[in-house]
């Protein structure tokens, strides 16, 4: 029996190459929380959250003081019992899930590492690579042409663009980054910043200049999921829900509604344990997953990657968190692949 002997928990700042802006608020760095968690057998496992008040109700010093105590609860507890532990953990803390999400990356990383398994082997796959798409936040035309086009020229087919601010602002700024990257697939994210009505008119204005969106994702309000139903009943364009899924019973909720097409499972949402479970309620709805982040390290990222390729389910990756950092835990290139490797999830930062 091994048993975790030590769970360590500091906060982590990272400065972001540029702003992020988005239609919840603007980011200049990230402001993260890193746990490690350590075993008796001298296994040492990383995890990271990247706390988000807008959107997760956390913030990085409340994170800090949460994945302390949750760590006091870890120690001393069988690291092969890790689902009972992830479980204890998530319903003693309900809601801090970029934090809880920290603390579980750990421990599936410890117990991998200690078996010389990849994190990926837990969701029956093998590490392969992933391909990820690249997020253009609200920034102006030319800016996001030019974001566009260097994306384009890295080998990225696919391009997320940041909306749900200005609705004319937000079509001129899918139009250049369509302009400038005439090939790649195009998401819109407008992070719940539209009405229904609005976001009709969105889809309108982009096809009356030939546009067609690849994904649509978390037009409305996130506790208006009638709302999100209409979108979809009105669009001929396959509409997602993120902030809308945090649980495997907000899925269910979604699916009951026929409120979206694609689900956006998000580990800083989820965990890695229920993002697989809401991954098993929409191959039973017959729902596309896409898989999100937040301004993880490749740490996050990572543990984010072997979950796909381990379950191969996913349709759509949005997995760029760490390229928007400035520096990043480990040597990252700017391009589209990640590449898994294990043990556990294979990153262990510079100390």
């Amino acid at each position: 029996m091994t048993t975790i002997t030590q769970v360590t928990v500091e906060p982590v700042s990272r400065p972001l190459d540029d702003p992020f802006e988005i239609a919840l608020g603007t980011r200049e760095s990230a402001r993260n929380v890193l746990v490690t968690v350590e075993t008796d057998a001298g296994t040492v496992g990383y995890g990271e959250g990247s706390p988000l008040p807008p959107v997760t109700g956390e913030t990085q010093e409340g994170a800090v003081a949460t994945a302390s105590a949750a760590g006091t609860l870890a120690e001393g507890r069988n690291l092969g019992d890790y689902r009972a532990l992830v479980r204890d953990v998530r319903s003693a803390f309900p809601g801090a899930v970029s934090t809880t999400f920290a603390i579980e990356t750990a421990v599936l990383d410890a117990y991998c590492r200690e078996r010389d398994l990849p994190l990926a082997a837990l969701f029956g796959g093998r590490p392969t690579t992933v391909s990820t798409d690249l997020t253009i936040p609200i920034v102006s035309p030319a800016s996001a042409a030019r974001r566009a086009e260097r994306a384009a020229t890295a080998g990225f087919d696919d391009l997320k663009v940041k909306a749900g601010s200005n609705l004319e602002d937000d079509v001129e700024r899918v139009l250049a980054v369509h302009e400038a990257a005439p090939d790649a697939a195009l998401k819109v994210d407008a992070n719940q910043g539209w009405t229904p009505k609005e976001t009709r008119r969105f889809v309108t204005e982009l096809r009356n200049h030939g546009v067609e969106l690849a994904v649509l994702e978390q037009p409305v309000r996130s506790d208006d999921v009638a709302g999100l139903a209409r979108v979809r009943d009105h669009v001929d364009v396959p509409v997602a829900a993120d902030e809308a899924v945090f649980t495997p019973g907000d899925a269910i909720g979604i699916v009951r509604q026929h409120a979206a097409d694609v689900l956006n499972v998000k580990l800083g949402k989820s965990g890695l344990l229920g993002a697989a479970q809401i991954a098993a309620v929409a191959e039973a709805a017959n729902l596309e997953l896409m898989v999100g982040c937040m301004l993880e390290s490749a740490i996050g990222i990572h543990a984010s990657a072997h979950l796909v390729a381990g379950m191969g389910t996913f349709e759509y990756v949005d997995l760029d968190g760490n390229l928007l950092l400035a520096e990043d835990v480990v040597d990252t290139e700017f391009g589209p692949d990640i590449r898994p490797r294990g043990p556990g999830h294979g990153i262990t930062p510079a100390q």
